[in-house]
């Protein structure tokens, strides 16, 4: 993640007034750190991520950064099996960066997920570039093609493209 894209998450998080965030893909930790240093004092970020050693490393991380443990939930598993068990309008921001293939998956759990007024973003939709190549390509950049198209036909969402790292696409749910 760029430290552009992470300053907007961070951003988003504090325009938002995010108690609740839910992250699909920890990764190592850097955008939770982004996400939480925008939250709320008392906000808890729950991450969702395939991966256990993945969400260890970034426990530590949270650690290091100052952050108690009580400021976030880390749930192994794969998104689509985990996020049907969370709270049905539960949460003020959603932040997808997980497998580019199940984005229009994770646009329909995180309308569910999302507050009237939340945000939901994802990170990489300019997939360096070839989102807007006319070439062949592969899967994961179609699915993203698939979404932009979706949140900006959606009669649900308020949608900007942020042209900051590869890409962040935010739409706020009416």
């Amino acid at each position: 993640m760029s430290p552009g894209t992470g300053a907007a998450l961070g951003m988003l998080a504090a325009t938002v007034d995010a108690k609740a965030v839910a992250e699909i893909g920890t990764g190592t930790g850097v955008s939770g750190i982004h996400l939480l240093h925008g939250m709320r004092p008392d906000g808890v970020l729950t991450t969702v991520d395939p991966e256990p050693e993945r969400q260890q490393f970034a426990r530590t991380a949270f650690r290091a950064a100052g952050f108690a443990g009580n400021r976030a939930r880390f749930i192994p598993g794969r998104a689509l099996d985990v996020l049907p068990r969370l709270a049905d309008g539960g949460y003020d921001l959603v932040f997808c960066d997980g497998d580019r293939t199940e984005c229009i998956d994770y646009l329909a759990e995180s309308l569910r997920l999302l507050r009237p007024g939340g945000l939901v973003c994802f990170e990489g939709v300019f997939a360096d570039g070839r989102t807007v190549d006319s070439g062949p390509q592969p899967v994961e950049v179609l699915r993203l093609r698939e979404l932009l198209r979706a949140v900006r036909e959606s009669q649900d969402l308020v949608p900007s493209l942020l042209p900051v790292g590869d890409g962040l696409l935010c739409a706020v749910k009416r």
